[in-house]
């Protein structure tokens, strides 16, 4: 039986694979202990998150427990009704961080928003960087006018007194 070279070079690829292969599965080659210690690792690290996980999720359980439940806005709106604040985000228009501008500009009550000059109208659509004219446009003062008093406005614009 007589064999090529290139048949001599493929068996020798094969032999030289096959070798790196066998060292590299046996029980004390290099790479298996390596690949060992990484998936001990890894496992390791994955309950450590878990054990975090569920221990955050237990504190969120006392402090809902503790304050009641927490949906969206009422954290502000507690935060309000705790230091003397409305919910500015209340009235159309003016989202959470523009309520939190108008906070640091000494707007804190639906009351001062009712109350706003056409000069501080302007300073305020500067400050918020809102387009001249936004705010009538969007009637903020009447919206905080009704809030004020206890009532909202409905479906086109009707204002609706408590019951």
């Amino acid at each position: 039986m007589s064999f090529t070279l290139n048949e001599i070079a493929l068996l020798v690829i094969a032999l030289v694979i096959g070798g790196l292969l066998g060292a590299m599965m046996s029980g004390r080659g290099k790479y298996r202990r390596l690949w060992r210690e990484e998936q001990i690792a890894h496992r390791t690290a994955i309950k450590d998150r878990d054990a975090r996980i569920e221990a955050s999720n237990a504190r969120i359980a006392e402090l809902e427990r503790q304050s009641g439940p927490i949906g969206a806005g009422t954290a502000t709106a507690v935060a309000g009704g705790v230091r003397g604040r409305d919910d500015l985000s209340r009235v159309k228009g003016i989202d959470q961080s523009q309520e939190v501008a108008l906070n640091e500009a000494g707007y804190h009550r639906f009351g001062q928003i009712a109350a706003l000059t056409a000069e501080q109208e302007a300073t305020l659509e500067a400050r918020l960087g809102l387009k001249p004219g936004t705010i009538a446009h969007e009637d903020w003062r009447g919206q905080a006018h009704d809030l004020e008093r206890g009532q909202k406005r409905g479906l086109f614009g009707r204002v609706s007194t408590p019951v």
